[in-house]
């Protein structure tokens, strides 16, 4: 890969398999080039559980529930030396240093993307995001990064319960706010901040096999959204391009 990643670096991946094209060995090679890409450092994907056909009765077991984004994710969760953390509906898997360390606590979330979960310690940490392929519309990171700052209209007032089985059998209950927005679907927008973070500099562009891609800095990301978002608390509610944002 021809991004700048490091070896060491902590590496967030959102894929689309279909973008990369025919590759030699499929998913798994993807895989594999990913581990190698990042084999001193930390690799991580979503594998997410949202979907109305996940997680029956509520019920989220890390070890068995199958992931609703994507092929590579889904794979990846099942590697030998993969683990996965516990956030019932927003959960990803992490493969290197200090993997276990990275994914801990996350019973505790109330909502998909607080700070002091794994998608909020990609900027903690100055990760890399790299969309592989995929849009920015697939950024959970920004959801995240609108929880901080308090964006009204983006997450349920009520709680789902949500119960999380650990390996013991047990079960824990971890009640969630939901993504909700009367927007509808404010994800779709997100990818109106690429040509602002490619001209700054926080996103570059590659090509990785078939597939556009853009890798970036998710600290520098955090910091420029969240001052916009300070300008215009509404920026995601729609895809109006951004206009007046310093």
């Amino acid at each position: 890969m021809e991004l700048g990643i490091k070896t060491t670096d902590t590496l967030m991946v959102h894929s689309s398999m279909k973008a990369i094209g025919n590759v030699a060995g499929g998913a798994d090679t993807v895989l594999d080039a990913l581990s190698d890409t990042v084999n001193q450092g930390l690799l991580l994907l979503p594998t997410h559980t949202w979907q109305t056909w996940n997680c029956p009765d509520h019920i989220f077991d890390p070890a068995s529930e199958p992931s609703c984004v994507g092929i590579l994710g889904e794979l990846f969760r099942q590697r030998d030396g993969v683990v996965r953390s516990w956030h019932p509906t927003h959960s990803i898997a992490a493969l290197g240093q200090q993997a276990s360390r990275y994914i801990y606590g996350e019973q505790w979330c109330r909502s998909p993307g607080p700070k002091i979960g794994c998608w909020g310690r990609l900027a903690a940490v100055k990760a890399k995001i790299l969309f592989l392929g995929a849009s920015l519309k697939t950024n959970t990171f920004l959801h995240s990064v609108e929880e901080w700052y308090e964006i009204p209209n983006r997450l349920a007032d009520k709680p789902t319960l949500y119960r999380i089985r650990t390996p013991q059998g047990h079960l824990i209950d971890c009640p969630q706010h939901k993504h909700f927005s009367s927007c509808g679907d404010v994800s779709q927008h997100y990818d109106k901040v690429l040509p602002q973070l490619l001209e700054r500099g926080v996103a570059i562009r590659g090509q990785v096999g078939d597939a556009e891609s853009y890798l970036c800095d998710a600290a520098a990301m955090a910091d420029i959204v969240g001052q916009w978002l300070k300008q215009d608390a509404t920026l995601f509610d729609d895809s109006t391009p951004l206009t007046n944002m310093a």
